[in-house]
């Protein structure tokens, strides 16, 4: 019996499954507080080209370190063969939704308190689903259906309007329009995030590259339209006028690095863990930012948000369980020959005569039509 993988003598689908909470919930609570001082706000445009270009350097790090494991050398030319493969273009069109994406996140949190963004964000579960039965022609079962269903009820419930959410003033025309454009914000980006997910599966499964070379052409391709969409077209004018590191503190270079490393962390959940402890983590991971909220944000929390959060932990325990097996059923028109005769043959052996439960038979047919 083969041991699991460890580190320091814990399985690594275990520190996968910690390192994904606390990845999850650190990076929307530091995207968040690094949103706060309106007045020395940096381009988010730049935090995105940053961290694909981070991702794109540890991706390749592995891609290397993978080579070796398992040739015993390190080949530049042999990596930049497999990066630039003759289907590397497929990667062009889920770079430049995630690019989008990550840029809404960043619109969306500096829009919403913590504890909602991470909350709505879990409709990513419902468009990947949907996605995923429109373009893979997935078979959901009936729990997952439900699930979807609580869950969208879940989200709808947390953004009941209160006198109070997340702020001790009463929400007044501005925040309300502010809060609007984060939802939806939130809501492109799931769209995005299901789309873009979905195809990216489909790609992985469709050929035997490796998940990190798959990285490093999904970083690579997102430079462009990060470059190009964001720093150039977005916010080009104060990028020349201000310098790309304006207003950059040690905050923004740790939202930075959390949102690069998320990817590497997903992929060992992927490899090492299942969608049972993907699921819980998920669920951890809107219980701390939660608090957070509470604790650093001063987020007051209300009936109709503690409601539609536990509705949303219930729909992702639930999501993420594994379907029942199939009940098969035996079909006796298409049992061999065969096996027909053997069990006659038993029946006689037994004292069962087919020849006269044959007879009976007619008899009460013909009995039957008398009647």
């Amino acid at each position: 019996m083969a041991l699991s993988a460890t580190m320091l003598g814990i399985p690594l689908k275990y520190v996968s499954l910690v390192t994904l909470c606390i990845q999850n919930s650190t990076l929307v609570i530091i995207m968040r507080y690094s949103r706060l001082d309106k007045e020395h706000l940096y381009y988010t445009s730049t935090a995105v080209f940053l961290s694909e270009f981070t991702k794109l350097i540890i991706c390749l790090y592995m891609a290397g370190r993978n080579q070796i494991r398992e040739t015993g050398r390190l080949s530049i030319s042999e990596l930049y063969t497999q990066v630039f493969a003759p289907d590397a273009w497929k990667l062009m069109i889920p770079a430049a939704l995630y690019t989008v994406q990550n840029n809404l996140q960043y619109v969306a949190v500096s829009m919403l308190d913590a504890a909602t963004f991470q909350v709505t964000y879990q409709l990513k579960i419902l468009t990947t689903a949907l996605c995923s039965v429109i373009m893979l022609r997935t078979s959901l079962s009936g729990l997952k259906w439900s699930s979807l269903v609580l869950l969208t009820f879940g989200v709808a419930l947390v953004q009941m309007p209160s006198d109070s959410s997340g702020s001790k003033t009463i929400v007044d025309d501005d925040a309300s329009m502010e809060r609007f454009v984060g939802l939806g914000a939130v809501a492109v980006a799931c769209v995005i995030s299901g789309i873009a997910g979905v195809y990216f599966e489909k790609v992985l499964k469709g050929s035997k590259t490796s998940v990190w070379i798959r990285n490093v052409q999904l970083s690579f391709f997102s430079l462009f339209p990060a470059l190009i969409m964001g720093v150039w077209w977005k916010d080009g004018a104060g990028v020349w006028e201000n310098g790309f590191f304006y207003n950059y503190n040690y905050v923004v270079l740790a939202a930075i690095s959390c949102q690069a490393i998320g990817g590497i962390i997903v992929a060992m959940v992927v490899k090492y863990a299942d969608n049972i402890l993907k699921g819980f983590a998920t669920s951890i991971s809107i219980i701390l930012s939660f608090l957070a909220s509470v604790y650093l944000f001063e987020f007051i929390v209300t009936t109709t948000f503690l409601l539609g959060a536990t509705l949303v932990l219930i729909a992702t325990y639930m999501y993420s369980k594994p379907d029942p097996p199939k009940k098969e059923y035996m079909d006796v028109n298409k049992l061999p020959t065969q096996t027909l005769s053997k069990n006659n043959e038993e029946k006689e052996d037994d004292g069962y005569d087919s020849s006269v439960s044959t007879s009976n038979i007619r008899n009460n047919e013909k009995f039957d039509k008398n009647l």
